[in-house]
């Protein structure tokens, strides 16, 4: 142990000068002990009113390639996508768009093009609830249309060349007969199954026997992110995110279905 000793000053001068750090030091102790005490009493007391709990692991769930655009699965299991914007809409038509597909697309400016996969071969019903789906897809929802006409093609009807040159982004050139869904109306059902949001047309669940709470989404006064809370509250289901990208633009009614 190691001493340092002040030559300037005498010998009971150096002690008395430790005496009294040693008398400080001894009291920071005390005082350090209290603090100790005092925080494992809060720890306890916290632990006695369930304060303090365990941490979650939350389980991120995998998402589907087709969850990137808006989607649905018809009432006999048929997927149907549809473009966010114009760009999303060029790459189903260019990637997802094959000669056993229909293309749908509601007659107004600014919609979602959507595309039933295998929908060539599928029964009139099923070509319905895939029109509603794209007419709730549509600006008709924001400028708060009741319906809007939408209309179907096939693969070799669709193409993005003229005899001008290519078309814009968003832009098709539309050739032969259209399949026409009138009248038709924008609404909307959610439910959360096996973990994974599903919106879909009302021709939809009225097929589908759904065990889960179901919200109806309707054109309305609520702003989008008030809806996604809204609704996150009423299925109890949590990222907003993935509800946000799911709703149409525009405004909306949100109400739990009743039986």
């Amino acid at each position: 142990m190691e001493i340092k000793v002040d030559f300037t000053k005498s010998a009971q001068e150096n002690a008395s000068a430790y005496y009294e750090k040693s008398k400080r030091l001894l009291h920071k102790r005390e005082k350090i002990k209290e603090v100790i005490k005092d925080l494992e009493a809060r720890l306890e007391e916290a632990r006695k009113n369930d304060v303090v709990k365990e941490r979650k692991i939350i389980k991120v769930r995998s998402k589907d390639w087709y969850e990137k655009f808006h989607w649905f699965f018809t009432s006999n299991g048929m997927l149907a996508i549809g473009g966010r914007d114009a760009h999303q809409n060029e790459f189903l038509n260019s990637r997802h768009f094959s000669e056993h597909d229909l293309f749908f697309h509601s007659d107004i400016f600014g919609a979602s093009v959507v595309i039933l996969q295998g929908g060539a071969d599928a029964p009139h019903e099923i070509r319905n609830e895939v029109a509603q789906f794209a007419a709730c897809f549509s600006s008709a929802w924001q400028k708060m249309q009741k319906s809007v006409d939408v209309y179907a093609m096939n693969r070799d009807q669709v193409s993005k060349s003229t005899s001008q040159g290519s078309l814009g982004t968003g832009s098709f050139m539309l050739k032969g007969e259209r399949d026409w869904y009138r009248n038709t109306e924008l609404e909307l059902f959610a439910f959360v199954e096996v973990d994974k949001l599903k919106v879909v047309p009302k021709a939809t669940l009225e097929k589908l026997k759904i065990e889960t709470p179901c919200a109806t989404i309707v054109q309305g006064k609520m702003k989008k992110s008030d809806a996604a809370k809204r609704l996150s509250a009423l299925l109890h289901y949590s990222d907003l995110d993935v509800i946000m990208q799911q709703l149409p633009t525009g405004t909306f009614n949100i109400e739990l279905k009743k039986d």
